[in-house]
């Protein structure tokens, strides 16, 4: 009930938005009509992405199952491919500083400050 009530006051938002920029007004029927033709789509979408998952084995919904949903609204999955390549290089790059902080914690050096220790130990021994 929560989520629907959720849903509801959504739509009511948006519609709201829709009102002051095309100068049109809904009434109370009609966005209690459109919040339960969402609410009812989501259901929908969430039995098809469960049923893609487990077709492909997997207990887990992924992107792939999300792309392969939206396939029939080629500008949604434009959005949905961007969206999650951008997800995805965000994630990498945050791998990438924990594995810096948890090697510099440990005392350990990357490649690039091995060779600048080992030029600067270099330099002293030669003065």
């Amino acid at each position: 009930q929560r989520l629907k009530a959720a849903v509801h006051y959504t739509v009511g938002c948006l519609c709201q938005e829709v009102e002051e920029d095309k100068d049109v007004r809904f009434s109370k029927q009609s966005i209690a009509a459109i919040s339960e033709i969402t609410f009812r789509q989501c259901e929908i979408f969430a039995k098809d992405l469960e049923m893609f998952a487990r077709h492909a084995k997997r207990t887990t919904v992924t992107t792939e199952d999300v792309k392969l949903l939206a396939r029939r609204s080629n500008s949604l999955l434009k959005y949905i491919t961007q969206k999650s390549e951008e997800l995805a290089s965000s994630n990498m790059e945050q791998k990438e500083k924990k594995k810096k902080k948890s090697s510099a914690a440990k005392g350990e050096r990357t490649p690039g400050e091995q060779e600048t220790a080992m030029t600067e130990n270099e330099d002293s021994n030669m003065a």
